[in-house]
């Protein structure tokens, strides 16, 4: 069986994304925020550190000299299931890295570079759908 069905990825990432914080403003048109695949990847490793643990990768980021990340594994397994329709309550987007300099990222005091800007990627985000 693998990770993401053995430690129930997917029920991990819905509780952390329904605990995120609405806008000042809850009744804003605009909707619950997105949350970086980065900043996901942090939430869960803060909760169930085992599970990188498995799959034996850090967070992420630029300097990491990592070929794998969790980060980069989340945001995969998100990508082909919700394109697959095996999830349907998850939305994704990209912020685009268009005049975009640097995006870092703070875990526990230490400064985590997205690898992804200056890239020919762009960053993906997600939030529940409601």
């Amino acid at each position: 069986m693998s990770v993401w069905d053995t430690y129930d990825v997917e029920d991990k990432i819905k509780e952390v994304l329904s605990e995120i914080k609405y806008p000042s403003n809850p009744e804003h048109h605009f909707g619950t925020p997105f949350i970086t695949a980065y900043q996901l990847a942090i939430e869960l490793d803060k909760r169930y550190p085992y599970i990188a643990q498995q799959l034996g990768y850090k967070i992420g980021g630029r300097g990491t000299d990592e070929k794998n990340s969790l980060s980069q594994y989340l945001a995969q397994q998100l990508s082909q299931r919700i394109k697959s329709g095996k999830i349907s309550d998850i939305e994704g987007a990209f912020i685009t890295n268009s005049n975009l300099k640097d995006i870092i990222f703070d875990y526990n005091g230490e400064k985590i570079p997205s690898s992804l800007t200056k890239s020919q990627y762009d960053l993906s985000m997600y939030r529940l759908i409601k």
